[in-house]
């Protein structure tokens, strides 16, 4: 069929075609009102009401009825929220668990907060595609690392310490003992903080080069009164090369890298010879027909990684570029036997979107 001649086409098709485009746009929009009704504190309002009217909603919030009524009934729309008739809105067991409860293994709406700083960053992509340079993390501002954040704040909180960390062959008794710990990419420092109150014999180190995130560590150590966590700028502050810990960490961030193969090898050079790294990043296909074929949340990644994690491992030049599907377990294994390691052991703690890597010299 030629596309070049209007008569060819299949109309049907084509509207088919039209309706596909329009569901990511509508994808988009909703996605922003998901923004606001995190932001606004609408969810949590509604969950705590059980029940409620726009008049209702718009009083306990002291917002502007007429606004939160186009919200509720768009919200409803998208099947977010539940429509009871006669004016009356809910939220179900399942949006409260992903909507409202931020402390939810299930929430979901944390991952949304830096939506605004993130499709702000579209009008500098152009030049990104031209120059092949793109943009570290710090060009989405405080909120970006506040994003990042509350997007991994759930896994750290239900299943870091009492899941994972005891996973770990022997790692639990040297914490309790008295451990010393890094976690590279520390981000806000929120798994460096669960583990700290889980062990306060043992000592955290969290690296990091975003300053946002470095901020927002210091601050969530000061408001946790936390006192075994320590803080580095590793643009200046890098790991020791010692061998001195016995644990090292790095949460959905070695695909995000410049250059990862000089941090896998810092890594090992600061590790002791009976250390652990526990690598957490996306569970990603060693292909990209794979990744198409088994993956439903590819576009959104592939989406993603234009947006923040390519762009940030193309941020200097000579960056890996490794992207948000880059870092596949088969890579995995190679750059870390690269840098010494010879243990490498998958986990399986349930998550749909990350795979773990217990590795070991």
């Amino acid at each position: 069929m030629s596309s070049d001649n209007p008569q060819e086409l299949d109309f049907e098709k084509l509207k088919g075609f039209v309706k596909h485009v329009f569901d990511y746009l509508s994808g988009a929009v909703v996605s922003g009102m998901i923004y606001l009704g995190d932001r606004l504190s609408l969810y949590t309002a509604l969950r705590d009401a059980g029940m409620a009217t726009s008049e209702e909603l718009a009083q306990q919030t002291g917002l502007n009825e007429r606004w939160v009524r186009e919200w509720l009934r768009g919200q409803a729309a998208a099947r977010l929220i539940e429509y009871r008739g006669d004016g009356r809105f809910a939220l179900s067991v399942e949006g409260r668990f992903v909507l409202a409860e931020e402390n939810s293994p299930a929430f979901a709406a944390g991952g949304f907060h830096s939506l605004p700083q993130q499709f702000a960053v579209l009008e500098q992509l152009p030049e990104a595609f031209k120059t092949g340079i793109g943009l570290p993390y710090d060009a989405f501002g405080p909120e970006g690392a506040v994003g990042i954040e509350r997007f991994l704040a759930p896994w750290f909180r239900t299943f870091l310490v009492p899941v994972a960390l005891p996973a770990l062959a022997g790692v639990v008794a040297k914490l309790t003992a008295g451990a010393k710990v890094a976690d590279v990419g520390c981000g806000g420092g929120l798994a460096l903080l669960e583990m700290a109150r889980a062990y306060p014999q043992s000592h955290f180190h969290g690296y990091d080069i975003s300053k946002h995130a470095l901020e927002r560590a210091r601050a969530n150590a000061a408001q946790a009164a936390v006192f075994n966590v320590s803080f580095h700028d590793a643009g200046g502050d890098t790991l020791p090369a010692d061998g001195s810990f016995d644990l090292i960490t790095s949460f959905d961030c070695i695909h995000d890298m410049t250059h990862p193969e000089e941090v896998i090898r810092a890594i090992r050079r600061a590790l002791k010879s009976d250390g652990t790294w526990l690598i957490a990043d996306i569970n990603a296909k060693p292909t990209f027909e794979e990744n198409l074929e088994r993956n439903p949340m590819v576009a959104m990644m592939y989406g993603f990684s234009v947006l923040s994690c390519m762009s940030s491992a193309l941020s200097a030049p000579g960056g890996a570029g490794l992207g948000t599907l880059g870092f596949s377990e088969q890579v995995a294994r190679e750059m870390t036997k690269a840098a010494g390691f010879t243990r490498f052991k998958r986990h399986d703690f349930d998550n749909p979107v990350n795979a773990y890597y217990e590795v070991r010299p």
